[in-house]
């Protein structure tokens, strides 16, 4: 982690629009990069393959109806320069302590569901032979090792190259699938009902994650925090907006164009994605390569294995540094950076021990691991909403940043959105 005892980020006027922007921006691609991984190669492609384009409205909604509650994140940082942990300790123990049982519930699942996708992409283009958990073990162990080292600075670097080179190549490869009439055919054939049991199972799945969950809000306050020490400038909310709708937006533009793709190529076709991560990596690039054509398929497996890697990456990094930030605000001794430096480090090393004990039992059941995963996700996302939604209109934050009538409108009524589709999936699960 840096050292806040090493900068003091503060305002710049003499510096021009485009210096702040460009100061400002990088922890909202860190959360493209977080975004664009399982939910995106996984969910959005099965999605599409599964339901064609009668699903489309969903992932619409659950792109729009997180917005306001991730954008908060980054917002409060801006405003008061702390993250969302102090606001929601703040709030009261009852707000800090769910919170945290939310994270600890879902941190080691959630690290291992990206690590054995990233495994099976590994596997598929490097060819070792491994098993997806062996693969998960090195991938774990080298995330792991960069991050003590290199931490923040390597993270935002390499997230911008990423992003770019993916956007690109999913973007080609929507484009030739509709050239080749791909569309034609599905929408001709008739999506299957998902108003049923396993449909809504899938759709709660679909948007727990879609396009990321919203305690990602807390990681975004936390990397603005550590962006602000890089620069030594810290943004204003206007800025730090900015920054997340870049970031936000290639996460949505991309979770579509996965979403066209599984539907345009394998919707209607009768071929359904497997359950073991080696053998649907090899599904993810056939996708590409049977639009694209042959030549295409190395340069996919190193396109997506990299977008995945970028994702594990991420997740590693943002887990122990809120296990820090949570143990900083519990202990006397949370503002000495050397304390919070060695919480971190040692998150590093326990948070992938954990993911690799749940590989142990599920990495040939993957698609299941990460419907259960992303369920956990979504059923948490209300939850988490309110606080967000009453941290950013509570007093803590400045009169000035807290979102106008019109926004606080739109935010209710995403709130009650996912507040609704939760009622549903548990009248489906336990009622119907």
């Amino acid at each position: 982690m840096s050292d806040p005892e090493n900068s003091s980020p503060g305002t710049a006027a003499t510096y021009s629009v485009k210096q702040r922007l460009m100061f400002a921006l990088g922890p909202g691609l860190l959360i493209a990069g977080a975004a664009i991984g399982v939910s995106h190669l996984v969910q959005a492609t099965r999605a599409g393959a599964d339901y064609g384009f009668a699903i489309l409205w969903i992932l619409i909604i659950a792109i729009i109806s997180k917005y306001p509650f991730l954008e908060f994140g980054p917002r409060f940082a801006a405003a008061t320069g702390r993250n969302m942990i102090s606001g929601y300790r703040a709030m009261g123990n009852y707000v800090f302590w769910i919170y945290v049982i939310i994270t600890v519930g879902t941190m080691f699942i959630i690290q291992a569901a990206v690590t054995i996708v990233t495994a099976g992409l590994a596997e598929q283009l490097f060819g070792f032979g491994w098993s997806g958990f062996t693969w998960s073990v090195v991938l774990l162990a080298l995330c792991a090792g960069l991050l003590s080292i290199g931490r923040y600075p390597g993270l935002d670097v390499s997230m911008k190259v990423i992003i770019s080179v993916l956007t690109l190549s999913t973007f080609a490869a929507v484009v030739i699938a509709f050239g080749a009439g791909a569309g034609t055919e599905a929408v001709a054939v008739e999506a299957p009902s998902y108003w049923n049991a396993a449909g809504i199972a899938f759709i709660i799945a679909f948007m727990g994650w879609m396009p990321i969950p919203l305690d990602a809000a807390v990681w975004h306050s936390i990397w603005t925090g550590e962006r602000s020490k890089q620069t030594g400038y810290r943004p204003t909310v206007s800025e730090s907006k900015f920054d997340f709708d870049v970031g936000y937006g290639a996460a949505a533009f991309i979770g579509l164009l996965f979403f066209l793709l599984g539907t345009l190529v394998m919707f209607g076709s009768g071929v359904t994605f497997s359950a073991n991560s080696v053998e649907f990596s090899a599904q993810i690039v056939s996708l590409y390569s049977s639009t694209l054509g042959a030549w295409s398929a190395p340069l996919i497996s190193m396109a997506a294995f990299v977008a995945m890697l970028s994702t594990t990456l991420a997740v590693t990094d943002a887990y122990p540094r809120v296990m820090s930030e949570i143990w900083a605000e519990l202990s006397d001794k949370g503002g000495e950076s050397k304390k919070r430096l060695q919480v971190y480090r040692s998150g590093l090393i326990i948070i992938p021990l954990a993911a690799i004990g749940i590989l142990a039992f599920m990495s040939q059941a993957f698609t299941i691991l990460i419907d259960f995963a992303a369920g956990l996700s979504f059923i948490a996302a209300p939850v988490l909403g309110w606080f967000n939604y009453k941290l950013i209109t509570s007093e803590q934050t400045p009169a000035e940043a807290r979102p106008s009538y019109r926004y606080t409108i739109f935010t209710l009524a995403c709130l009650f959105f996912l507040m609704a589709f939760t009622l549903v999936w548990f009248y489906w699960r336990f009622l119907s």
